[in-house]
């Protein structure tokens, strides 16, 4: 049905008045003649009682108006909707991570969230081998990767960069240290994530080469329930240093560098070349932007030297 004609027909039926409507909706009397004849011949019903010089509505006629008003509020709401997603003043911006990653984004969100108050952001947790794939199939317009992806057609843009640390309870003996080294790990219980990740297997097969077995005593779903357990002395952990900022900056907890282990690694944005949002470009363009706070990991304190 179009939408101009029913516009058309809504105006007749208002002004009762086939020339009061043309002049309202600045159109010739035959134009908006033959426009009402059009809709007739659409939907197969007289929508307008010929024998009667008032504009009087068959029943057809007011069931039209009825849900004619309906569909162009509707219709002009749409329109509207359409204007502030160009406008930026709605829509969404999503964006697959795994855990870890979120804290590696939460500056740039607040950038984002700074211009464009309106926009929603929704972060997922996703596993690290599917966030590509749904990137490049648009389930995702963002997804957080620490690796480059195999798939094609994705652009990547750098965001920050972190490191490993060993985390330990700050009266732990290692705790006094800079730098620890892999074999020292062998004898300590290690609080590890369960979920599986590119990240952990290559930790792991770094400890495989130097053929050292480690201690996974306990294996949690949350990199906030790793933290606790270190913080009440239930083992080490292998975390990114982000992940613990707060508990480090408070002294509740201490990163220790691991030789060979603790490498700056860059976390990165990739998204599909074309075919985005609105939102997602505005998204794109701010990460694409220069940022110093962002461009390299927090420092704080480890611990004691």
């Amino acid at each position: 049905m179009d939408i101009a004609g029913l516009k058309t027909f809504l105006a007749v039926a208002q002004e009762r008045s086939f020339s009061r409507a043309a002049a309202k909706v600045h159109r010739t009397q035959p134009a908006v003649s033959q426009a009402v004849r059009r809709l007739e011949a659409d939907l197969g019903e007289q929508l307008f009682d010929r024998s009667s010089k008032s504009g009087t509505l068959t029943d057809a006629g007011r069931v039209l108006h009825n849900y004619g008003q309906r569909l162009v509020r509707l219709a002009e709401e749409t329109e509207s909707a359409m204007r502030e997603l160009r406008d930026l003043q709605r829509g969404r911006v999503l964006i697959g991570a795994n855990e870890a990653a979120v804290h590696t984004l939460l500056p740039l969100i607040g950038r984002f969230r700074q211009r464009f108050a309106d926009i929603a952001i929704d972060v997922r947790r996703v596993p690290a081998r599917q966030i590509a794939v749904e990137v490049q199939q648009g389930s995702l317009d963002f997804g957080a990767l620490t690796f480059h992806p195999s798939e094609a057609g994705l652009l990547e843009i750098p965001v920050g960069s972190d490191e490993l640390v060993l985390l330990v309870h700050p009266e732990h003996p290692l705790a006094a240290r800079r730098q620890v080294t892999m074999e020292e790990l062998a004898s300590e219980p290690i609080v590890a994530h369960n979920d599986p990740s590119p990240a952990r297997e290559r930790v792991l097969r770094l400890f495989e080469q130097k053929h050292i077995a480690l201690k996974m005593v306990i294996s949690l779903p949350s990199l906030d329930g790793i933290k606790r357990a270190v913080e009440l002395k239930l083992g080490v952990a292998l975390l990114p240093r982000r992940c613990a900022i707060t508990e480090i900056a408070s002294g509740r907890l201490v990163g220790v560098l691991v030789a060979g282990i603790s490498r700056r690694r860059q976390v990165t944005l990739v998204c599909r070349r074309a075919n985005r949002s609105h939102a997602a470009d505005a998204f794109l363009a701010l990460a694409q932007e220069k940022s110093p706070g962002e461009a390299k990991a927090p420092n704080p304190k480890t611990g004691p030297k």
